[in-house]
């Protein structure tokens, strides 16, 4: 099994090579000191604590578990000193506001950082990743009181964060949650009920947990409409940050998990505790989705870097591992057997791995290039921009990535053959890890029923309008080196863009129709954006001399030629409409 090294080399020809980000950062308000230097010194850093501290821990730690015992949940042997590394570094406020002791980095460079920590051990880095992105909420949305309180402390490390969504009865129709939120005399509010799936909603490696939790108040409208977002702490601070009162939360079990089996997966429970209203009333959704937004992103990034744990693994393994001959003849011939590099099938998996994996980390880099330029953009009219293109792209991100970085992860294991069965090997974990990306943060089909739905039908297919427009101005730069793949790319764009037109007007027809080819038109932009960054990559191979770079080219080629043309059969499957997949009587289930 191959030791996790970050992949730094790729994440630096795709910041500095294929987005200039230097420049970019340069033209964002108050990033105008950020450079790309600064940027490696910080990529470096994070590499070390990735690849020395956090990745040793991965295997044990998933043998091992975090244990609960009435109430109380240990982590795993080592993540608490880890932990406490991870944060006397100022990892865990590396995007946070500066006004409250974060370092204000864009998201640019943090989504790189990111996929290193969890590349390294994903059920540890659910625990900053949850934290970073509380804090978020909170710097959003909270009162200036609350983010003074409770923003330093969670930077730091001190305080960890969690998000308190789902009840035994309500998964993603959150306008059925029973929690309720009772007005107090002090201004505070008594939260009573009980969520479950609450990742790290326990654990003994921080002080403290900031729990925001959905909730309705006495008087609240029905549904989503009458939901409000809550500031629920473990422990209730004093005014000067110091720790007071045990307040009434409290793990009730935690959960025994197909995967990331070393974080804390919790059932918790909200007997009158103590919380503050984070937001305005009856508009907790719309605070949260801040917060979910932020994650759906990362848990794309989470997908992207197990995957790529995973080709590393099968990478070395295909070159060591000796068996058969290669069928245009012997390889290595002073050897019994050639290397599984020489089989075709064996190349075609570690290919369509590498081809997603590197997709999907510039895609997630443009993403975030995205969300920098909607925080920090000089106008108004290119911050509304970006938030539409944000709004495309977040499903895809979230979708399509885990998508195929689960197929990856297979495949790795598929490299292996028998031994990637097997558990001391490591990619059996992989596997069981990466499934998860798919459900939590909203199930992929939730995400693709949001693209089809608000993305697409709500907007008359305008946020796709603008992304073609920018693929078109691309292709339309392309030298003749790159010319045929940018004409494959416009062919793909175009019958997207038909398969769009045909979506807009079925659906008027048949209520059943978008939710029955939802899921095939987001892998259809997936696809489509895939090539966008793989014709970027090739086209920026020359600019640089590293080894990574000079592989784009081919795996640029082998992209175009064996993975988008799947566009063709996406097509028409979105083209063939609902009633083969509503045909089955319900009664024959």
């Amino acid at each position: 099994m191959a030791d996790y090294r970050a992949p730094l080399e790729d994440i630096r020809f795709v910041l500095k090579h294929v987005f200039n980000v230097e420049e970019f950062w340069q033209g964002l308000e108050g990033m105008g000191d950020m450079d790309i230097d600064t940027a490696d010194a910080i990529l470096e850093e994070a590499a070390k604590i990735c690849e020395e501290v956090l990745a040793p821990l991965n295997r044990e730690a998933d043998e091992q578990g975090s244990q609960w015992n009435e109430g109380n949940v240990t982590s795993p042997e080592g993540f608490k000193e880890a932990y406490q590394t991870f944060c006397e570094g100022g990892w865990n406020g590396l995007g946070g506001n500066p006004e409250y002791d974060g370092m204000g980095m864009p998201k640019t460079l943090v989504a790189a950082v990111e996929e290193m920590l969890q590349g390294s051990c994903i059920a540890f880095g659910l625990a900053p990743m949850l934290t970073a992105g509380a804090s978020f909420a909170i710097n959003a949305h909270a009162s200036d009181e609350l983010k003074a309180l409770y923003l330093p402390k969670m930077y730091s490390g001190e305080w960890a964060g969690a998000m308190d969504l789902t009840e035994p009865h309500a998964g993603t129709d959150l306008g059925l949650i029973r929690t309720k939120a009772q007005p107090q005399a002090d201004g505070s509010y008594a939260i009573t009920g009980t969520k479950i799936f609450i990742t790290w909603g326990e654990h003994d490696m921080a002080e403290n947990i900031v729990h925001l939790v959905l909730a309705k108040l006495p008087d609240a409208p029905a549904g989503s409409r009458g939901i409000s977002l809550f500031l629920v702490p473990k422990v209730i601070p004093n005014a000067d940050g110091s720790l007071g009162a045990r307040n009434g939360v409290s793990c009730g079990s935690i959960e025994k998990k197909m995967g990331i089996k070393a974080s804390a997966t919790c059932v918790m429970n909200f007997d009158g505790a103590q919380g503050w209203l984070v937001g305005e009333p009856n508009k907790g959704l719309m605070a949260m989705f801040t917060m979910m937004n932020y994650e759906r992103l990362m848990v794309g990034v989470q997908g992207i870097s197990v995957a790529e744990a995973s080709y590393q693994s099968a990478a070395e393994y295909a070159k060591e591992r000796i068996q058969s001959r290669s069928p245009s003849g012997p390889q290595m011939p002073d050897k019994e057997a050639d290397s599984l590099l020489v089989h075709p099938d064996v190349r075609r998996m570690l290919m369509t791995m590498r081809a997603y994996n590197e997709g999907g980390r510039a895609f997630y880099i443009y993403v975030a290039r995205w969300l920098d330029t909607a925080k920090y953009g000089a106008t108004e009219e290119l911050r509304k921009h970006a938030d539409n293109m944000v709004a495309l792209l977040t499903p895809v991100a979230k979708a399509f990535m885990t998508d195929v970085a689960f197929d990856s992860a297979v495949m790795g294991q598929q490299v292996y053959g028998g031994h990637g069965y097997i558990r001391e090997w490591g990619q059996e974990q992989h596997v069981r890890d990466i499934r998860i990306t798919q459900i939590y943060e909203g199930t992929n089909g939730i995400q693709a029923m949001d693209l089809i739905g608000r993305k697409t039908l709500a907007v008359d297919g305008g946020l796709l309008a603008l992304l073609a427009e920018e693929i078109r101005a691309y292709c339309a730069s392309v030298g003749d080196d790159h010319s045929h793949l940018a004409e494959a790319l416009l062919s793909s764009l175009e019958g997207l863009e038909a398969s769009t037109q045909h979506i807009l007007t079925a659906s008027k027809q048949n209520p059943n129709y978008p939710g029955a080819i939802a899921c095939d038109y987001l892998h259809y932009v997936g696809y489509v954006a895939y090539g966008y960054m793989w014709l970027q990559m090739a086209c920026a191979a020359k600019q640089s001399s590293s080894a990574q770079a000079q592989a784009k080219p081919a795996l640029a080629e082998f992209f175009f030629a064996y993975l988008l043309p799947q566009v063709a059969t996406l097509q028409q499957r979105i083209e063939s409409g609902a009633s083969s997949v509503m045909g089955l009587p319900m009664d024959a289930f």
